[in-house]
């Protein structure tokens, strides 16, 4: 059973589409059964899979026990030719090495950042058709059986590499709420390599460019220099990410969206 539940959507804060998803869940689960939300933009699967991964991943005494994350952005972006019936793309569920549950949308990159954490993946038997807000009408039955152990709703189980594309490769991959851009590039990889502590970069983030300094951290800075440095995310191999110091580097680089290119190089 799932004492926890993680919910991740793409609707705005205090949106009336949070209440309705959240009480009719509500009026399924148990009452004992906590739940917290974490939004982020509309259609953003990038977002989505990285907060997955962020949440799911975490070790174990930073994560509750019995974990379900149920990832929920269906941007309909998987045929652009017209939908009958309001169908969207299906829900899937799976089971991930360390014992945590994921219920998601097969939209995008929303399981991108975990696929090498699967264990199993199944298909379900939820509508995919029927309601344009599948959401509230759909989704919260599975949920709720996921959480009592009932596993009743899956259906078929898929090859997990032909399902769930690659987590998109040198992107930024979240913005949070300080301006700071989390990109897809990890500790560990080869293009990050030749970089060391102090030195001068030209960082490119979409039409944007400006310099930084490579750091260790988001502190060893100066006031309202551009740094870039492993952030908080990423667990074991932490992604770097841009931040400006008492300051902004959403600002600074235009405020772009999550699966934007990165670039850098030498200054």
């Amino acid at each position: 059973m799932s004492s926890f539940i993680h919910l991740v959507c793409d609707y705005a804060p205090a949106d009336l589409a949070w209440a309705e998803v959240m009480a009719a869940l509500a009026a399924k689960l148990h009452d004992d059964t906590r739940m917290h939300i974490t939004g982020v933009h509309p259609f953003d699967t990038v977002s989505t899979g990285f907060v997955v991964a962020q949440l799911a991943l975490a070790d174990t005494d930073l994560r509750p026990k019995n974990l379900l994350v149920f990832a929920n952005t269906a941007p309909r972006r998987d045929r652009k030719e017209a939908r009958s019936n309001n169908e969207g793309e299906g829900l899937l569920f799976a089971t991930l090495k360390n014992g945590v549950q994921v219920l998601a949308v097969n939209s995008g990159f929303s399981l991108a950042f975990i696929r090498d954490e699967i264990q199993e993946l199944w298909s379900t038997n939820v509508e995919e058709a029927g309601s344009q807000f599948r959401s509230r009408d759909y989704f919260p039955i599975a949920v709720s059986k996921a959480s009592r152990g009932d596993f009743s709703f899956i259906q078929h189980k898929l090859n997990i590499t032909e399902v769930v594309p690659d987590e998109p490769k040198d992107v930024i991959g979240y913005v949070d709420s300080f301006g700071n851009l989390k990109t897809t590039m990890r500790t560990g990889d080869a293009k990050l390599e030749a970089l060391t502590p102090g030195m001068r970069i030209k960082v490119s983030v979409g039409q944007h460019l400006s310099a930084a300094t490579v750091a260790t951290g988001s502190f060893n800075v100066l006031e309202g220099d551009l740094a870039f440095a492993p952030g908080s995310s990423g667990h074991d191999r932490r992604y770097w990410e841009l931040f400006k110091r008492g300051g902004s580097a959403a600002d600074e680089f235009g405020h772009p969206t999550a699966g934007t290119q990165i670039k850098i190089q030498p200054a």
